[in-house]
């Protein structure tokens, strides 16, 4: 558990210092035998440490002596409920994700780095008030088998089989946001098709360094 804690902390300093959130806002959690650990609610990364960072069992208890839980714990525990091949769950406000996530716009294959969420298609989930069932239900289904969504009028959700690659997925997804949105104040980006997509897809299979 403590090395556990320590990847954790390690993992919201860093989105803050690489300005994928500010504050107190968003949340990370990371994958536990019995249920996950998460950041605590409302409070600001700057003052967080590793005892903060709170265990949620799969039911939604939280042992005592512990802080409140993020108020997006649902969303995280749903998440690993349905995709078992999810250990950690980032929640960004970043910036280029978060303003399209208030025009709704979901993102497409402008570029082929989109492949990194197992997606051609970033999709925007609908609006729901934060930390309700709803709005976890809605990340859910928008999610589906990618590693990416959007939530509408809210932020980024972005996950992966570990803490590193949850990370690599949230910060290309910020990326690609921002060229989205660089591209449409110039006109119409052009869209990779779905043929394209599918040969990229299939290169990311195999992308990067071989396994040892």
């Amino acid at each position: 558990m403590k090395k556990a804690r320590k990847a954790l902390m390690d993992a919201a300093k860093r989105m803050v210092a690489d300005g994928l959130t500010h504050g107190a806002s968003g949340n990370v959690s990371v994958r536990l035998k019995h249920g996950f650990l998460v950041t605590p609610s409302g409070l600001p990364y700057a003052q967080m440490k590793a005892k903060d960072l709170v265990e949620v069992r799969w039911d939604g208890s939280v042992p005592k002596g512990q802080r409140a839980p993020s108020s997006e714990w649902q969303m995280h525990r749903d998440v690993y409920a349905q995709r078992q091949d999810v250990s950690a769950i980032f929640h960004l406000h970043s910036m280029f994700a978060t303003t399209l996530s208030c025009l709704r716009k979901p993102i497409p294959a402008v570029h082929y780095m989109i492949a990194v969420a197992n997606t051609s298609v970033v999709r925007c989930a609908d609006y729901a008030t934060f930390g309700t069932y709803e709005l976890s239900a809605a990340a859910v289904a928008a999610l589906h088998e990618s590693k990416a969504c959007l939530l509408a009028n809210h932020g980024l959700l972005a996950v992966g089989t570990s803490l590193a690659d949850a990370y690599r997925v949230a910060t290309e997804i910020e990326n690609l946001a921002e060229q989205y949105w660089r591209a449409l104040q110039a006109g119409a980006p052009v869209i990779l098709d779905d043929a394209e997509m599918a040969r990229v897809l299939e290169k990311f299979k195999t992308y990067g360094q071989p396994k040892r």
